[in-house]
């Protein structure tokens, strides 16, 4: 009785290493564009905030007198820049409710990103 040699033929080596290392190229690439959609959350992130910490800052003043949005610090302006992030502001001078519009700006690879956040305040 002849036994068949143990282990594993050249072809069947060559074809699991090809295997492992289409699976490595692409985990790599992979995990090359996970870390740039990580990079552009952040900045999307901070962009937003900066929107939100100005609308608060618009409310908050709209708010601080009275009669309502008669303050200075109740208006229009930007813009301002901070940490690449550019933010511009209108909020108009008359009206019983007032539509409040923030525009945030950054630059990205493939150019200038923009977001708007507005909001209605009763004045």
């Amino acid at each position: 009785m002849k036994h068949a040699p143990a282990g594993f033929t050249m072809v069947e080596v060559l074809v699991a290493v090809v295997v492992l290392g289409v699976g490595i190229v692409a985990l790599a690439g992979s995990s090359a564009l996970v870390t740039r959609m990580i990079g552009q959350g952040r900045t999307s992130t901070r962009a937003a905030q900066v929107a939100s910490s100005r609308m608060e800052a618009l409310r908050a003043a709209a708010y601080s007198t009275s009669p309502p949005c008669t303050s200075p610090a109740f208006a229009s302006g930007g813009p301002v820049t901070s940490e690449g992030i550019t933010a511009a502001w209108v909020a108009p001078a008359t009206g019983i409710a007032r539509s409040v519009s923030i525009t945030v700006s950054y630059l990205t690879p493939r150019g200038t990103r923009l977001h708007q956040l507005r909001t209605v305040l009763p004045c």
